[in-house]
């Protein structure tokens, strides 16, 4: 029998970057003449890219989404992690789970996260967006993170901070811890 496996969403889960992800995606959107209040943009934040303008702006946007990660960037520097993240991983590690950071972010700022979290020596597999078709609310991100750590689904739990993690997990017939971090 495979072993256990614990799926864990990074941003709003381990980092603090909600708030972040939210003021760069106004700014994205103010930069191509859009506007969107930032409590409609903190609800969808979480949710993949083109998911989340065609929520707000009707429409997926390239040169919005690049924006975005302009945006980001320059937040990146002030986004930590939460308290205790890196003992929650090695906590988890150490208990005999494989684990699995499974996010739709890029492999670029998921190695800016980890250095923040502090606990690269937990995690075993990691699932990118590089990696996926579709962001979160589909169930992409954790059926490749099933399929690249080699977990039986009813033998793995997703951990995750948003609706869009509950929704993905449910997608993928997958248990979902929910966390009020983000």
């Amino acid at each position: 029998m495979a072993g256990a496996g614990v799926l864990v969403d990074v941003d709003g889960t381990l980092v603090d970057s909600n708030y972040h992800h939210t003021i760069a995606w106004s700014r994205a959107l103010r930069d191509h003449g859009c506007n969107a209040r930032l409590a409609a943009i903190h609800r969808l934040v979480g949710m993949g890219s083109s998911q989340l303008l065609e929520t707000l702006i009707g429409r997926p946007d390239e040169n919005i989404a690049k924006s975005w990660r302009t945006h980001f960037d320059e937040l990146l520097p002030e986004v930590v992690a939460f308290d205790r993240a890196g003992e929650l991983m090695r906590a988890l590690h150490d208990r005999a789970l494989t684990v699995v950071l499974a996010t739709s972010s890029p492999q670029d700022l998921l190695e800016a996260f980890q250095d923040k979290i502090g606990a690269t020596e937990a995690v075993d597999v990691v699932v990118t967006a590089s990696d996926v078709e579709e962001a979160k609310p589909e169930p992409d991100v954790f059926e490749a993170a099933l399929a690249k750590a080699g977990l039986a689904r009813e033998r793995a739990i997703v951990l995750g901070d948003s609706v869009w993690d509950a929704q993905a997990a449910a997608r993928a017939r997958l248990a979902c811890l929910a966390l009020e971090t983000g």
